[in-house]
């Protein structure tokens, strides 16, 4: 290993602790369930589209890692999408996600969502970027935007992550559920 890495790796990894005990004061306890957004969440808000208009994006493993690891813990998850495009589908599924696309009116259809499952959003954490998100960042126990959200969303979030979409934010809020979940003994 290089010694300017690991230079670098303490004051990283403190950080990193500092950030969990923190931020995990502003979560519900119990977490019951987290919900996503996809597009500037699992994404860059940005799409590549070919000649034949096929369109792609990319994802961060680092993002897929922490799903899973939160999986474990046996929280309800959902991606809940306004876009009805296969990359949402196929992405969720690689994840084992519960996804929901298409969804103009996010709110309702979360809350129904939570009702099914005798969820309540006084438990709930939602992740989203951008004004379509607001209604659900507002009623959620915890709002979580990652850094590079829409503007118009930063005053409705909770808490606003280290890393941009597509780049570590799933990761990071993953990681404090899992962290928060660990110190209470759940």
């Amino acid at each position: 290993m290089h010694w300017f890495t690991r230079l670098l790796e303490k004051p990283r990894y403190e950080q990193h602790q500092q950030f969990l005990q923190q931020a995990s004061q502003l979560l519900p306890q119990p977490v019951d369930a987290v919900v996503f957004d996809f597009d500037g969440v699992f994404t860059d808000n940005c799409v590549i589209v070919d000649q034949e208009g096929r369109e792609s994006a990319t994802c961060s493993r680092l993002d897929g890692m922490g799903v899973g690891l939160l999986k474990k813990t046996g929280i309800a998850l959902l991606v809940l999408s306004k876009e009805p495009v296969p990359i949402v589908m196929h992405r969720s599924g690689k994840l084992g996600l519960e996804c929901l696309h298409g969804v103009d009116n996010k709110l309702p259809l979360l809350s129904e969502w939570l009702a099914e499952r005798s969820l309540s959003l006084s438990r709930t954490i939602y992740m989203g970027n951008d004004v379509n998100d607001l209604e659900c960042l507002r009623a959620a126990a915890c709002g979580v935007v990652p850094l590079d959200a829409h503007p118009d969303v930063l005053p409705a979030a909770d808490l606003v992550l280290d890393y941009p979409g597509g780049h570590g934010a799933v990761r990071q809020l993953c990681d404090l559920v899992c962290w928060s979940k660990q110190q209470s003994g759940e």
